[in-house]
């Protein structure tokens, strides 16, 4: 029987039972990553349902930092300096074999582009980047809400990177959590501790009072990666979809990792 040459692997045949013979990829330190992530230079605490928390996810995630990529460089201004820097790590997680590179901030956003045109495997920096998505499965009258960590710091450069128009801008309420005192000490102020009952109860407040001020909405988009964590609460008190890094990153994943269906008829 004929052996079959793949990318990665050789499959030879012993006695009619297929034999696998793989090939190292060299300066490769490890296998089996599907989703390489770009990490913020910070100090914050990642309790699971957060992006930084390798338990949240049921397969093995690569992390990587991002020297200089701070929350004031990055959320408070996208710096564009930093893009040659974010390139270069994203690139080293290619190297060590992801199928898809995201990130732990959905202001990384901004560099969309620039990563995306520079490795050959699915970019999706931001959580932002399934607006139009959602938007879509929306009735025409019905809005989408959007919690970012700092409302204050949203860019046009921002926004256009990942996909958001004006046209869609005027579906979408965006609500800042930077004036929550519980939220910012953690998350924008980098404390190095984290009240989770206290920060979950001032993300529910601010979904029920966005609700509040427009009924129209009809669905939550969370763009924050520590936010996943609280996505449960916000449903269970809103009862609407609640879309957020977590989901996204399961999908890419889905899409980059296909396994067969098992089950029966």
């Amino acid at each position: 029987m004929t052996s079959t040459l793949e990318s990665t692997a050789q499959r030879t045949f012993d006695h009619g039972r297929a034999r696998q013979v793989v090939r190292a990829r060299k300066g490769q330190v490890g296998y089996g990553y599907s989703i390489g992530v770009l990490m913020l230079e910070c100090n914050i605490p990642f309790i699971p349902g957060d992006v930084g928390n390798a338990s949240t996810y049921r397969f093995p995630v690569q992390y990587r930092m991002v020297p200089g990529a701070t929350e004031d460089a990055v959320v408070g201004r996208q710096d564009p300096a930093l893009t040659p820097r974010i390139v270069e790590e994203a690139q080293a997680l290619v190297a060590q074999g992801v199928r898809a590179i995201t990130s732990d901030c959905g202001f990384f956003g901004a560099y969309q582009a620039a990563v995306a045109a520079a490795v050959d495997v699915p970019v999706f920096l931001s959580s932002l980047l399934q607006a139009p998505m959602v938007v879509s499965m929306l009735g025409p009258e019905r809005k989408l809400a959007v919690l970012v960590a700092s409302g204050r710091t949203v860019s046009e450069r921002l926004l256009q990177a990942v996909g958001i128009t004006a046209e869609l801008r005027s579906r979408l309420v965006f609500s800042g959590m930077e004036d929550k005192p519980y939220f910012r000490a953690a998350i924008l102020d980098e404390v190095g501790e984290l009240d989770v009952e206290s920060v979950e109860q001032e993300v529910v407040e601010t979904a029920l009072t966005v609700l509040a001020k427009d009924p129209s909405v009809g669905a939550f988009l969370l763009e924050c990666s520590d936010l996943p964590p609280y996505s449960h609460a916000i449903q269970r008190a809103t009862g609407l979809p609640v879309f957020d890094f977590i989901g996204f990153i399961n999908y890419v994943h889905h899409a980059v990792v296909s396994e067969p269906y098992g089950g029966f008829m």
